[in-house]
């Protein structure tokens, strides 16, 4: 049978999704994720060295786990979610959409045709199990879940409009590419910055979609989950293991080492 999405059932339901960013590209550092307790595990394909090879070892890695895998590609490219679709991703979440048009777009290249542009070819999936799984194009899109990310000014100013978009499931707020598009670089923690989120965030749930973001503080995480967000990453493994190693060095070098600057998202 086809694999259900859990993760869009949640969210769709407003439960609280809790997940980890996968930067290093390593199957190996997703499985040891995987084992974890998170609800779901972003395998970064924009900002991480990843190619669609490296992304289909990921997704089999974290495959035997209850964490859902969310795919990121590296930009909202047709030919490039077909890809990563059939290599058995469920959950895409597609940067820089700015406009309902980008949105539509999104919607048209994870749908077979007539009602969409994605490739057919799943008698060579592993998104079919190769044909095991029955009629497999008849159900795919019920399970296969649209996260988009808002992530500039024209996105929000937009907002209202790619959230009318049928087919989208949510809308990610990217917290780093917002401060820096709203003339506030590297300072998501900015007033500013702060209440666009919140804006956007109770936004998006008044328009019934489900609302996510990235926040590594946790009294900024908890904030977004208050003002109403369903899917929010708090950690992100490079970050985690970049902490690990320097604080297993302060005993024998002293503190101080590494960098001390920690990110408000």
């Amino acid at each position: 049978m086809i694999i259900k999405n859990k993760f869009k059932e949640a969210i769709t339901k407003g439960e609280v999704q809790i997940g980890l960013w996968l930067s290093t590209a390593s199957s190996y550092m997703a499985e040891m994720a995987a084992t974890s307790d998170y609800d779901w595990l972003l395998i970064d394909g924009e900002h991480a060295p990843n190619n669609v090879q490296s992304l289909l070892g990921q997704l089999q890695a974290v495959a035997p786990y209850p964490a859902h895998p969310v795919v990121r590609p590296l930009k909202g490219d047709t030919a490039l979610l077909k890809q990563v679709l059939d290599i058995g991703a469920q959950t895409v979440l597609v940067p820089m959409v700015d406009t309902a048009e980008d949105a539509r777009n999104m919607v048209a290249a994870l749908r077979y045709p007539p009602k969409g542009k994605r490739g057919v070819g799943a008698s060579i999936a592993r998104a079919s199990r190769w044909m095991r799984v029955p009629d497999y194009m008849a159900h795919a899109e019920e399970n296969l879940c649209l996260l988009v990310q808002a992530e500039s000014c024209e996105a929000l100013e937009n907002l209202d409009e790619i959230l009318d978009v049928d087919g989208v499931d949510g809308v990610f707020i990217g917290p780093a590419d917002l401060s820096a598009s709203m003339g506030h670089p590297d300072d998501a923690g900015h007033p500013e910055v702060q209440a666009a989120i919140e804006h956007c965030i109770r936004r998006i749930r008044e328009k019934g979609k489900a609302a996510g973001t990235l926040a590594v503080d946790p009294d900024m995480a908890h904030k977004c989950i208050e003002w109403g967000a369903t899917f929010v990453a708090v950690a992100v493994d490079t970050m985690a293991y970049i902490d690990a190693i320097d604080a297993a060095l302060v005993p024998f070098k002293g503190a101080g080492i590494g960098s001390e600057k920690k990110k408000s998202y």
